[in-house]
């Protein structure tokens, strides 16, 4: 049961949900075929008051089977990627498999780190253009009225390493809105 709940911005965080929403949606679904099943047996017609029950139970069986949907499209960080990311899990306030949505575009991001008012970030989707969900996340912290934040998101693995060494030698101040930054964060992504 406790690898049912890794909780949002942890690794391996969407894997669990694509898991978590398939074994909902089916359930869902098994209630609702059991009670037209049932309701069909006992009075050998479909025009029973299980019917009903058992259709308007496929309203959320289907809005399940939606979010399975979109688990499924979403990638969550490598394995190879963690292993060399992991060193920065205590220095910094890291984020792992955040997939940001807007009404164009989607933007996988694998890695996100937070240290004063730097927030950046590393994407491996190559579907992922880095720039544009660099513009989406600061719209969005904007309109949240966080100010003071620079984002930065790179597509190479490299350069966000060199990134992340410089910031865990940086002396800068936590940012005063920092729980505003992660919930927004958490808010913004599936």
């Amino acid at each position: 049961m406790k690898k049912l709940m890794i909780p949002k911005g942890s690794y391996g965080y969407l894997q669990n949900r694509k898991l978590y929403t398939v074994l909902r949606t089916l359930l869902y679904f098994t209630i609702s075929s059991g009670l037209y099943c049932g309701g069909y047996v006992i009075t050998g017609s479909s025009k029973n008051l299980l019917t009903i029950v058992a259709v308007l139970g496929c309203l959320p069986a289907c809005k399940s089977l939606i979010n399975f949907i979109l688990f499924f499209r979403a990638k969550g960080c490598s394995e190879s990627l963690r292993e060399v990311l992991c060193v920065y899990d205590e220095k910094l306030l890291v984020f792992y498999d955040l997939y940001f949505t807007s009404y164009q575009k989607n933007y996988a991001i694998s890695h996100m780190a937070l240290k004063g008012g730097i927030l950046c970030g590393i994407t491996e989707d190559p579907a992922c253009d880095a720039k544009e969900a660099q513009k989406h996340l600061e719209q969005m912290l904007t309109q949240e009225g966080i100010r003071n934040v620079t984002v930065n998101i790179f597509s190479q693995a490299d350069t966000y390493i060199d990134r992340l060494s410089r910031l865990v030698k940086m002396d800068v101040e936590e940012h005063k809105e920092r729980e505003g930054i992660v919930g927004l964060l958490y808010s913004i992504s599936i």
